[in-house]
């Protein structure tokens, strides 16, 4: 289905709302006696701009989750950050996310960014009305008396196509989607200038799915936002995404255009997640790919991909493919696409 997001022109230059550079977020665990690091973002660097969606691919257990919280600060022992950083540029000023205190994290979030977690029981406290939720994370950050403040939060339910009797309900009332969508409208009543949306559309069925992805791209047009949109979905991004970035192993492999990404992907490991993609009257079997993701405690050497690559060369398990620009907005680190190092 071809969207807005898919017709935007890749020449357009605008300043980047996030600049993430050579971000590395470990979990390290101790047992017996013997310290072991997780290594499950190892040396991310990306951008995205302002109005852009940028997606985050990758099979389960590749980082996903574990990057968007390092970016934006949502960390808690034992993952902590090794190295690198993370950049938002809000109104013209410039936060660096680690080098803010508490307090001057907190006074960003919700007003300038904004978190739409996976699975909505992990947000809507289960034993408080959804009004509660409302009121805790929107109203500190609004600057409205309470009256104003009920009657915006109605005004944007009903935007959203929510009626504002949910505000009475207890989550275990409503439906999945309808949690889930109301959990979008939480994370936007603020209208805030950069969404992070982990696998928003998980576990709906595929009607549901739909309405959600609908919903998220009328906000992003109507607000501007910024978003960092992660699912292992390929299609979805196919849906939403403008620009989509390929994690593997924790680490970032293949970044393109969503056209181009899907018409012509060069990592091995994208070429098979876009063949995995099901099409109509499409009936032959698709090969799985062979062996299984490595463990980011011990992870091979050079390209964490090459015991599973078709493409291996002796290279490629001494040396870490660098991430290389091979046209406009396509990035690769393979040393198949982009040679060996003499």
């Amino acid at each position: 289905m071809q969207t807005e997001a898919l017709l935007r022109s890749p020449d357009i230059v605008v300043e980047p709302t996030l600049t993430v550079e050579r971000l590395k977020a470990y979990y390290t665990t101790k047992a017996f006696g013997i310290d072991r690091d997780i290594r499950a973002v190892d040396d991310i660097s990306l951008t995205v701009a302002k109005g852009e969606v940028y997606g985050v691919a990758g099979e389960s257990s590749s980082g996903k989750t574990s990057l968007i919280k390092t970016i934006v600060g949502a960390i808690r022992p034992p993952l902590h950050v090794v190295g690198g950083t993370v950049r938002f540029n809000f109104g013209g000023q410039t936060y660096d996310i680690y080098d803010l205190k508490p307090d001057e994290l907190q006074a960003i979030r919700w007003r300038h960014l904004s978190y739409i977690m996976q699975g909505s029981m992990n947000v809507l406290n289960p034993v408080r009305r959804i009004k509660h939720s409302f009121y805790d994370f929107a109203f500190p950050h609004m600057g409205l008396g309470r009256a104003t403040f009920w009657d915006r939060v109605r005004d944007h339910l009903r935007k959203l196509d929510l009626d504002p009797g949910v505000l009475d309900s207890y989550p275990h009332q409503l439906s999945g989607g309808m949690r889930q969508r109301t959990t979008i409208a939480l994370a936007t009543v603020c209208t805030p200038e950069f969404i992070v949306a982990d696998e928003p559309t998980t576990a709906l069925d595929v009607i549901v799915q739909r309405d959600v992805l609908t919903m998220l791209r009328d906000i992003q047009r109507d607000l501007g936002s910024s978003f960092l949109f992660v699912t292992h979905d390929m299609s979805v991004h196919a849906t939403v995404s403008d620009r989509v970035g390929i994690v593997y192993a924790g680490r970032l492999v293949e970044e393109a255009d969503t056209p181009t990404l899907f018409r012509s992907a060069r990592h091995p490991y994208t070429q098979h997640l876009v063949a995995s993609l099901p099409k109509i009257g499409d009936t032959t079997r698709r090969a799985s790919l062979s062996g299984r993701p490595p463990s980011l405690a011990d992870p091979p050497p050079g390209c964490r991909f090459h015991p599973r690559c078709p493409l291996a060369m002796d290279v490629c398990s001494k040396e870490v493919p660098p991430l290389v620009s091979i046209a406009p907005r396509h990035r690769v680190a393979c040393f198949a696409v982009t040679g060996a190092p003499s």
